[in-house]
């Protein structure tokens, strides 16, 4: 494997960085904003507002890449992602701070955009599937070390601010010094939500579940661990923890649904989700090491939904629709993230941060009485367009699709040199 990861090791290694730097940032502005005394509708519209502008950049990304290229396009995400997130505690306030969370979510599609095409540049049929999974573990392994750092300061501070920017910056070091030659930009596939939801519709209300229940989750997890008294060790563990169930059950639960209809695993791990979260509501947080055990299983079941969604869309689907699916799929997680935090900041704000996981786990019920209603109305996919099941990053841009093991293999005398 090392001899195929090697040539890309600089892209993966400034992944990693910029994860880091990522996952600390999104987890330390809540815990912050809490502290400030903000409301939870605040809090909400800011992790509504770093899908919205994560949702933007994607959009305005192939555009940036066409006009200056690669090299330039991370350059200048990297450094306004620095900039925003040094600026952040200069001016505590709830509005600047939500456009803050914009331009942090806008800069970071862009430097997923950049980050996702090089791979996918560099990788062959041959090492595709290496590289993409070699992406994903870089992913979890950021994400969850971002978590962990919350221990390195006081959120009052502006210490873990200054990290989350040096990490921004520290990330343009090695695709700076890269020498692989800049990819040729891609066609941005087309999106026909209305259209696949007609092939699909368990994949389709997949996303949108996953992106109401989620993306509030992120943002106010973290709140619901202050208002349990938690400290910041506990915090992160707390954030590690649910972090990690999902990074551990991923590919096992995946490969369990390799071998029957996978609606069913989908009804099971949504069920599961929903107790796991009406148990964190009512006994969170009255026992540390039963909360970490709840808030570990309540990842180990709600993470995989998204993989699981996407794999049975693929189900539906001949291998050369499996980009435009995809990305219609990402389009429509990514709108549901942006309602999910705000909404779910209206049940807290009414009922209390416990409240959080009562929202998740209706959601969950929902998603799994619709699933089950659509497996009384339709049959289970056949096995001509069944695929092996894969991992989904946490987030991502169009542009991690064609990476993907599943979709069409590309010819082998256009694969890079």
């Amino acid at each position: 494997m090392g001899k195929h990861i090697y040539p890309v090791a600089a892209i993966l290694l400034a992944t990693l960085i910029f994860l880091t730097g990522n996952g600390l940032l999104g987890t330390v502005t809540p815990v912050r904003a809490h502290l400030e005394g903000f409301s939870d509708l605040a809090i909400g519209f800011m992790g509504s507002a770093y899908y919205a502008g994560f949702f933007a950049g994607c959009f305005a990304g192939p555009r940036l890449l066409a006009r200056v290229g690669h090299s330039r396009t991370f350059a200048v995400a990297a450094g306004l992602a620095a900039a925003t997130a040094v600026t952040q505690p200069l001016i505590v306030n709830e509005v600047v701070w939500t456009l803050i969370r914009a331009s942090i979510g806008f800069s970071a599609a862009n430097l997923y955009m950049v980050i996702e095409s090089w791979l996918n540049d560099r990788a062959t049929n041959e090492t595709r599937g290496r590289i993409f999974s070699s992406y994903l573990t870089v992913n979890y392994t950021g994400l969850i070390i971002g978590q962990a750092l919350l221990i390195a300061g006081g959120a009052k501070s502006f210490s873990l601010f200054n990290l989350s920017a040096v990490f921004y910056a520290l990330c343009l070091i090695p695709m700076g010094l890269t020498r692989l030659p800049q990819p040729a930009p891609t066609p941005v596939p087309k999106l026909r939500p209305a259209r696949l939801f007609a092939v699909a519709p368990v994949g389709v209300m997949g996303c949108i579940a996953v992106g109401l229940a989620n993306g509030a989750v992120w943002t106010l997890a973290p709140v619901y661990a202050q208002d349990h008294d938690f400290n910041r060790g506990l915090l992160a563990a707390f954030m590690c923890a649910f972090a990690l169930g999902g990074a551990l059950v991923q590919v096992p639960v995946g490969r369990l649904s390799d071998h029957m209809d996978r609606r069913i695993v989908i009804v099971v791990v949504a069920l599961l989700a929903a107790a796991a979260g009406l148990l964190l509501g009512y006994f969170g947080g009255t026992h540390v090491t039963r909360t970490l055990v709840l808030v570990t299983i309540f990842g180990m079941t709600a993470l995989p939904c998204y993989g699981l969604a996407v794999a049975h869309t693929n189900d539906r689907l001949p291998r050369d629709a499996f980009v435009e699916a995809s990305a219609t799929l990402l389009l429509v997680n990514s709108l549901a993230s942006v309602a999910g935090p705000v909404l779910a900041a209206l049940v807290t704000a009414r009922a209390g941060t416990q409240a959080l996981f009562y929202y998740t786990a209706t959601i969950h019920i929902a998603f799994a009485l619709y699933t089950l209603y659509r497996i009384r109305r339709m049959e289970p996919a056949t096995d001509e367009h069944r695929d092996l099941f894969t991992p989904m990053p946490q987030q991502a841009s169009p542009t991690a699709l064609e990476l993907d093991p599943r979709s069409p293999e590309t010819p082998e005398d256009a694969a890079p040199a």
